[in-house]
């Protein structure tokens, strides 16, 4: 049985990686995650607000430099440790496993952070994950110009790098399939399909806005399936699925829709990396009662370009769906 896949010019062992997230925090959570069966590693986000902190830090620093000692302690609180402490995470992670490491970063404004990006490459780092977070909240400011800083800010980050990049990117662009071939065209050599926004909550006693945090179920695997079926065959770039990924029926589905590989974050959250050996374990089970000799003989099976019904994927799902209420 042969598991292997190729992403972002990477060659791995099986199709389960390890999304962004809390989940390792230093080199024995990596060695766990590879003793369990990971085949790569996505640390956690390296955020543009980190950088700002220290490039803020930098600059009061100096300004200050012929007052007195205490002169950093005029800048405010950040909470942010800038991003030495991460610089170090991708240094002792790489030098502990012998699986890809893939750095993140997570910002939203161009040009400003394309250097870490380098550092991080530095620090030894196989591929960057750029998690682009834009929230729109201009009314002047149209859909064109979203997309212009997006592709703007991936060109950058790519044009910083020797390094494969890719983009993990929201659901929310009216033409998804046209913001693919934008990304890949900016340099990008993957897509993560989707991020995950966490929408903030209201605490209508204190009147104050709160943060939510709720883990993935696999219900939301749905819309991912959706676009990588579109996007499979169609756009030259490697695929990821994040977001629902927490059973071997998953990973499954995925593959069949069209990705590389699959990101899975909630599941171990819950399960610890012993999940990853059951999932790989199940995954084994199926694929040799379906006859499947490989995972790059399931891969698009199921994609638009492939699928014995492709008007399912398109149009002929939402009919069906809503003619099959009764009531």
């Amino acid at each position: 049985m042969d598991l292997s896949t190729r992403h972002l010019g990477l060659e791995l062992r099986n199709p389960l990686v390890v999304g962004a997230s809390p989940l390792v925090t230093g080199p024995d959570d990596a060695r766990a995650m590879e003793g369990a069966g990971a085949a790569a590693l996505v640390l956690h986000s390296l955020f543009e607000e980190e950088i700002l902190a220290e490039v803020g830090a930098h600059l009061a620093a100096e300004a200050h430099a012929e007052s007195f000692a205490e002169a950093l302690s005029y800048l405010p609180e950040s909470g942010h440790p800038g991003p030495g402490p991460y610089l170090d995470l991708v240094a002792s992670v790489k030098a502990a496993v012998g699986i890809p490491v893939i750095g993140s970063l997570n910002g939203f404004t161009p040009g400003g952070w394309t250097s870490y990006a380098r550092k991080i490459q530095e620090a030894g780092a196989d591929a960057l994950e750029l998690n682009v977070h834009f929230v729109a909240t201009d009314p002047t400011e149209n859909g064109h110009e979203v997309v212009m800083r997006t592709v703007e800010t991936v060109g950058e980050v790519c044009g910083a790098v020797d390094i494969p990049v890719a983009v993990k990117l929201s659901p929310y662009f009216s033409s998804f399939p046209h913001m693919a071939t934008r990304i890949r065209d900016a340099g990008a050599s993957g897509l993560v399909v989707f991020n995950r926004f966490f929408q903030p909550d209201l605490d209508i006693e204190a009147l104050e806005v709160v943060p939510s945090l709720r883990l993935s179920t696999s219900d939301e695997l749905l819309e991912r399936l959706r676009l990588l079926s579109l996007l499979h065959g169609r756009v030259d770039l490697s695929l990821a699925a994040t977001g629902g990924v927490h059973t071997a029926v998953d990973v499954i589905k995925a593959l069949m829709a069209g990705a590389d590989v699959t990101q899975m974050v909630s599941a171990l959250l819950i399960h610890g990396p012993e999940h990853l050996t059951r999932t790989l374990s199940a995954l084994e089970f199926w694929m040799d009662d379906h006859g499947y000799e490989s995972v790059e003989q399931m891969k698009g099976s199921l994609s638009l370009a492939r699928a014995p019904n492709p008007q399912a994927i398109v149009r002929a799902n939402y009919m069906q769906v809503l003619d099959s209420w009764d009531g």
